[in-house]
């Protein structure tokens, strides 16, 4: 072969082109010429893409790959991809992918090492990158992030083919080597960029945007080099990885929780790779086995991570009957991380969207349990939300439970009866007594007096235990309430006494509100002193009539 220097850039020879050249040069290149591949880079990085100068590079590239050592030349390559930092990443690693590519497969019998190598070293630089989250950021996709996710597909694929291709694993080391390889990239892009990235379908006539093909692209490597979906589902969800199963993931250090519960998130509701995935559990079977993988997504605070969580769960759910999910579904270590972190979403969110979703699945999941299930999950939830306004969503869903048992099951064990007669006494309860604080109880302490008021007024039979257990009720929440109650009249008579006499004398601006008593003008009253007048006033007026039983 011959050759013959050019220049490239400013004032240097840094590239090869074919033409004569002495023998001395060739076993020179041979040697040395791994050497040119940063000054190549550098000089990529400063031209525009798909300019002459480019072009020159890349054929000053594989004409270096053709002449020197591979190893060597794909040691630089990896070099620089892995100084690549910034806006220069894609930059790199697209123009090289396809030169490495080349460099591996002339390897021969012993190149899984460097495949692994290769990919981890693209993956690692990849995921400094910022993953598109909307429409428009994935359409201008600034940082290339897409392009490289489809690039590297392509790059991949004669690599997934020779071990798919491979009759017998066990007899070829290498390519059994190679699998695994290819099975670690495959978890850590489902981890970055697919758990991040919004994958929902665009509208038909714009067909899978880039990072939808990539996870389908993801899960059809996962079939083709022999993984089995299902058993590496079910390994995660009742047990740890292990290293010692068939046709499945080889440990930890291959796939994370995160890239479990993104694959979990590709099959159940994007129904990606589905085809893949023989439906033989059952409904309720999913919904445990999913729990671990929702409380993955649950416990970020990333609005994608969030939204899939919620996701997850809902379709884990769609799929069982109402009323038919066992009670055994909160034995599942997990379960409780998830209400717990369900109960998160709803309180602490920033994102409106999020808080009303959450607060949807709540009532999807207490749909779906048996009696026995909303009982205990009643009772769970109770325990565990420190929120008012989430303990009286519980204390109605209870009503209304109760309700059903009367109006149409009067054999319900567990809604009528001495079995109801905890979770009655745990919601119809002040957790400080009358020291509660019944403003920021209100909602709480609301929906209490009205399930009290609801069952002395509709179980003339005592069919719930309520009239058994009135004296304890009146013990231990009607009279703290009361108690309660009138330290917060007389704290807002002061209050208003004391701005009373602040302003007397004084002239002040329009007031927002007046409050007469007796015929008398009270004083102005603050927005949020109106609020909680009313609070209190309303507490009072659900009270009195209970004070009669």
């Amino acid at each position: 072969m011959c050759f013959k220097h050019r220049t490239l850039g400013q004032g240097g020879v840094i590239g090869l082109h074919s033409g004569p050249h002495n023998q001395t040069d060739g076993i020179l290149i041979r040697n040395v010429g791994w050497n040119l591949i940063g000054p190549i880079a550098k000089c990529m990085q400063s031209c525009a893409v798909g300019s002459e100068k480019e072009r020159g590079c890349l054929q000053l590239l594989n004409a270096l790959i053709e002449s020197c050592n591979p190893k060597e030349i794909l040691l630089g390559i990896l070099e620089q991809i892995d100084e690549a930092a910034g806006d220069h990443i894609s930059r790199i690693i697209l123009p090289f992918l396809q030169p490495l590519q080349i460099v591996l497969l002339k390897l021969g019998n012993k190149k899984s090492y460097s495949v692994g190598l290769s990919l981890s070293t693209i993956h690692s630089r990849l995921s400094n990158l910022p993953v598109p989250y909307t429409a428009q950021q994935m359409q201008e996709d600034k940082y290339s992030l897409c392009q490289c996710c489809l690039a590297l597909v392509q790059f991949a694929q004669p690599f997934i083919d020779i071990v798919s291709q491979s009759i017998d694993l066990s007899k070829e080391a290498d390519t059994e080597e190679m699998r695994k390889e290819l099975l670690t990239f495959c978890f850590s892009c489902l981890k970055y960029p697919l758990l991040n990235a919004p994958l929902n379908t665009l509208p038909e006539d714009e067909g899978d945007h880039p990072l939808r093909v990539f996870a389908k692209q993801i899960m059809g490597f996962l079939v083709s080099l022999g993984e089995s979906l299902p058993r590496t589902f079910v390994q995660r969800g009742h047990s740890a990885p292990t290293n010692d199963t068939e046709g499945s993931i080889s440990g930890n250090e291959v796939c994370s929780v995160e890239s479990l519960a993104c694959l979990s998130y590709l099959l159940f509701v994007q129904h990606i790779g589905i085809d893949s995935f023989p439906f033989v559990f059952g409904p309720s079977f999913l919904v445990k086995s999913n729990m671990g993988h929702v409380a993955v997504l649950l416990k970020r605070t990333e609005e994608s991570l969030l939204s899939k969580g919620l996701d997850l769960l809902e379709h884990s759910l769609l799929r069982v009957d109402n009323g038919s999910l066992p009670e055994d579904v909160l034995e599942v270590l997990t379960a409780n991380q998830v209400l717990q972190d369900l109960v998160k979403v709803m309180t602490l969110c920033p994102i409106e969207h999020l808080r009303k979703k959450s607060l949807a699945t709540l009532q999807l999941v207490i749909d779906k349990f048996c009696v026995e299930g909303k009982y205990k999950l009643f009772r769970c939830l109770l325990k565990i939300s420190s929120h008012a306004g989430v303990e009286g969503y519980i204390i109605h869903n209870i009503k209304n439970q109760i309700d059903a048992a009367l109006k149409t099951n009067p054999q319900n064990k567990w809604f009528l009866g001495t079995r109801l007669t905890p979770l009655l006494l745990s919601a119809l309860s002040l957790s400080e007594g009358a020291e509660t604080d019944l403003l920021q109880m209100s909602d709480r302490i609301m929906a209490s007096l009205n399930l009290l008021r609801y069952l002395v007024i509709k179980d003339d039979d005592n069919e719930t235990g309520v009239w058994s257990e009135l004296a304890k009720i009146e013990q231990d929440f009607l009279k703290p309430l009361h108690t309660g109650l009138n330290m917060s009249r007389a704290h807002y008579d002061a209050e208003i006494r004391s701005t009373h006499e602040k302003k007397r004398g004084s002239h002040s601006g329009k007031p927002l509100c007046t409050v007469t008593a007796g015929g008398n003008k009270l004083p102005d009253m603050t927005p949020e002193m109106q609020l909680q007048v009313s609070c209190v006033q309303h507490l009072g007026s659900l009270l009195s009539p209970l004070s009669v039983f």
